[in-house]
């Protein structure tokens, strides 16, 4: 990959897009496209083919998608499969009309199964059933992931799949309803000390454990996969194509990561867990040797990494 190739990034506001817009500008990439989501619908693939007709797409990094936290998810269904499927589709389609270099698409732990054998491997999907929770954004990225193998097998597009564990960072939706469990948290606690509450309520039993990395690190591992040569991943895939789990290896239970954020933002009041709320999967944490074998190592420690998201927060 040139600093001169075209680089498209589907979601450069979101969370990791606006990671990885930094990063390849720090890195000097010159021709670098965004497209604000109120001039181009990605949901609309005839909008998409127009927008594009004369511009050149070297690699694209599919960054845009509708997430949230468990809630959400569960509130949404429906919007939440349609959008991914559509926003996708668009976007895997347009890869192909301009045969694209290298696509790298972005999933989620959520496509495993609720019982995958932990830490989970990449060939553990399609072997059980999801999380109901939030089975509608799974089953739309899933069907994101069997259309890019189709282009793969069947067209030879170069296409990367990698499945990130649960991310945050600074551009995150930090909506206390919506948002995913970090910021929603982090939400909630600056809210309550700002208010001076003595007690703060949270969802779920805070026994569930989880794994996170930090949208810097997540631009890091997908710069890594632009960059990677074909010989490199057909020695580790053969001839499939790269399916490639992006965590950290560090586990963390919710109980846990609510009390770290409640000294960070200096609460001192009681926390409380709902149990008439879901905990979701007990535990998802992945197998990331082969991202590992490519070159790629998390550098941003959890503690860290909140602090500087609820400094940028408060401050």
């Amino acid at each position: 990959m040139k600093k001169t190739d075209s680089i498209f990034i589907a979601g450069h506001n979101g969370l990791v897009g606006n990671s990885v817009l930094n990063l390849l500008v720090k890195n000097g990439y010159q021709k670098i496209i965004t497209v604000d989501r109120k001039k181009l619908d990605l949901q609309d693939y005839k909008k998409v083919e127009k927008f594009f007709k004369n511009i050149k797409i070297d690699y694209m990094i599919m960054a845009a998608a509708r997430a949230g936290g468990i809630m959400a998810n569960s509130a949404n269904q429906k919007d939440f499969f349609l959008q991914n499927i559509e926003i996708q589709n668009s976007l895997l389609k347009l890869a192909l009309k301009k045969r694209v270099k290298r696509t790298i698409f972005l999933g989620t732990s959520c496509i495993y199964p609720k019982f995958s054998k932990t830490p989970i491997k990449e060939e553990s999907l399609l072997t059980g059933k999801l999380e109901k929770t939030n089975q509608c954004y799974a089953i739309a990225k899933i069907a994101g992931i069997k259309l890019s193998e189709a282009l793969f097998e069947d067209y030879k597009l170069d296409i990367i799949c990698l499945m990130p564990t649960n991310v945050y960072g600074i551009n995150d939706n930090f909506d206390k309803f919506n948002g995913h469990v970090i910021p929603a948290m982090i939400s909630k606690f600056i809210h309550a000390k700002k208010n001076n509450a003595k007690q703060i309520k949270l969802l779920g039993s805070g026994k569930p454990l989880r794994e996170f990395i930090h949208s810097n690190d997540l631009a890091n591992a997908i710069l890594t996969c632009l960059k990677i040569s074909k010989n490199r991943l057909r020695s580790l895939f053969k001839s499939s194509m790269p399916i490639i789990n992006v965590g950290t290896g560090e586990n963390i239970s919710i109980f846990k990561l609510a009390n770290t954020i409640s000294e960070l933002v200096g609460f001192s009041g009681r926390i409380i867990f709902d149990r008439k709320y879901p905990d979701g999967t007990y535990q998802k944490n992945l197998n990331s040797n082969k991202i590992y074998s490519l070159g790629w190592k998390p550098s941003i420690k959890l503690t860290k990494g909140l602090k500087e998201v609820i400094d940028n927060k408060l401050y």
